[in-house]
């Protein structure tokens, strides 16, 4: 398996900003889907059929969501979104879009990193980052791509819009 670290992330997202919005983790979480099976032994929440989820600037969209929830305090711990593309997009401080698909999503809370795997791929500003896994920690703008035997991890980095008087 081949890992790329990609310091070149500096150009991707670092120039243009891309810290996410501070204010996200303390909204409140909206989902909509057609319908949910709650397990509270488990402290899971299934939302399957055109699931959407909103919490500040964050939006995920796909065909069945879990929600896991610490029993303790409540806090959600993890959602796992699928879906033949299941979406996530966050707004960063400086309005930029920062926006992920894959065939699976894992989104850790506390840990506030995005693990996308199967035909995932990360963009920002047209720079684009495709593979078979990427790993975001989301606060700390570190990135993690994998690639493996059948496919190599995949960027382009467009250059950086100028003001010219």
């Amino acid at each position: 398996m081949k890992i790329s670290h990609l310091s070149l992330l500096a150009c991707l997202f670092i120039s243009s900003g891309a810290l996410a919005l501070a204010t996200d983790t303390e909204q409140p979480v909206y989902i909509d889907s057609d319908s949910q099976q709650l397990d509270l032994k488990s402290n899971q929440v299934t939302f399957v059929g055109n699931v959407t989820l909103k919490q500040g600037s964050i939006n995920i969209h796909a065909d069945k969501l879990i929600v896991t929830r610490n029993p303790q305090n409540g806090q959600i711990e993890e959602i796992q979104g699928f879906g033949d593309l299941a979406t996530f997009s966050q707004l960063t401080d400086e309005g930029k879009t920062l926006y992920g698909e894959a065939k699976k999503l894992n989104y850790q809370m506390a840990a506030d990193q995005l693990t996308m795997t199967e035909k995932a791929m990360l963009s920002q500003d047209d720079s684009v980052i495709r593979s078979t896994k990427i790993r975001y920690k989301i606060s700390a703008q570190k990135l993690i791509a994998d690639g493996n035997s059948n496919e190599r991890v995949s960027t382009v980095l467009q250059p950086q819009a100028t003001n010219k008087e």
